[in-house]
Formats: C-alpha cells, structure tokens, sequence
C-alpha cells in the first residue's frame, strides 16, 4: 500500500555513500527530506544532486536533513559523486542511499512498474521531525524536480504549524496567509495583532504572523 500523508514513514538500516545508518536515528530531531532516483551516472539525477548540493544552507536554515536513494552500489554513489561534483561545481554534502535489494523503494513504493518495473521514479517525502510523513511529491522518471517548491512546501508545514494559518495558492515566504476557519474573529483579534482582510468570512488574509 503506498505511504500517504500523516503515515509513520517506514523505519531502514541501509548502507549509503556515508556509511550505514538507520534513518530514524539518523534523522531524529529534524526534518528530512527523502527522495529517489532512477540510476546512477544519469543526467537529471545528476543535476538534482548538484542543486541538493549547493541548498544545504537553506536546508540547515529550516532544519532539513536532505538524503537521496538510487538502486546502485555505494561504490557506484562514490565513483557518480565526483562526476556531480565536477560538472555541478559543487560538493556533495549528503548521504545516498545504496538501496541495490529495492528494500527501501518497496518499503516507500519508489517503484511503479507501469512506468518502469526496475528504476524508482522521482519520489519526494517530506518528513517532520516525528518522523510523520508531511507532504508526497512524485515526478515521471524525465523531469527533473523543483526545489524551489520543495523549499516552499517545507516553509508551508513549518509556519502553519506553529500558526493557526494556511498557505495560499502560490505563497511564498512573506505573504499573506489564511486564517483557518476554526478560529472565530474573537480569537483572531488576539492572534493576529497585524489584523486582516475579510472577503468573506471564510476567507480571511492576514499578513504571514512571523514576519
């Protein structure tokens, strides 16, 4: 049964290009985000690597532990990580995951034999610090993935949980949110010092309460 939103995500002991972890004991205490490719020595993966790469300060900002899964060897990650390094200008700053007996992907349903019986497609799993799996993304195996929209969900789950608010169609940091509609106007009038727009009672725009 494929993982869906609020599920545990699955706990593993897998060897990855920076030794064995266990992914709850790896990720404990942080955000993690989870995410598979194809092959190695591929184009797109090489590219998304790279860009993995070079958001790490992003990452760190948010408190987000970024790991990647591909079905080939660690020897395979080690030799494919220089070659990201040297056509991405970068560094690899994060674990890949060796997962060469599908273990993994079949635990995450990586694997969708209609498109592909062998190769993982480009699933994201964005997993809060409760190892609760927060957000789903997943692209065919021939388009590359938006971090910046990746960035944007975790941005999303981190302020709307600490706030009673939702995000918008198209929000990013620093706009206006919505003010969740089991909050009455009585209580919102305390939580909400900056005020809001109402266009209609359910629709309620405050400014983003932490800026």
């Amino acid at each position: 049964m494929a993982l869906r939103i609020g599920d545990t995500a699955p706990d593993f002991t897998a060897a990855t290009s920076e030794g064995t972890i266990n992914f709850h004991e790896w990720g404990a205490g942080s955000w993690v985000v989870l995410y598979s490719h194809p092959a190695d020595f591929t184009p797109v993966c090489t590219t998304e690597l790279g860009r993995t790469a070079k958001l790490k300060e992003e990452f760190d900002k948010r408190g987000v532990k970024a790991i990647a899964l591909s079905v080939d060897s660690v020897d395979d990650h080690k030799k494919w990580i220089d070659d990201i390094n040297e056509t991405q200008s970068t560094q690899v700053n994060f674990p890949i995951i060796a997962d060469e007996d599908r273990k993994v992907s079949e635990l995450y349903d990586m694997i969708h034999p209609n498109a592909d019986a062998s190769a993982t497609v480009r699933s994201v799993f964005i997993i809060d610090p409760n190892h609760k799996i927060r957000a789903t993304i997943t692209y065919p195996a021939s388009t590359g993935r938006n971090f910046g929209e990746i960035l944007r969900v975790i941005d999303s789950l981190q302020l709307t949980d600490n706030y009673g608010v939702a995000t918008p169609v198209d929000w990013v940091d620093g706009e206006d949110c919505v003010i969740v509609p089991t909050i009455s106007n009585e209580d919102a009038k305390q939580r909400f010092p900056k005020g809001w727009k109402e266009l209609r009672p359910y629709l309620r725009l405050t400014p983003q309460p932490n800026k």
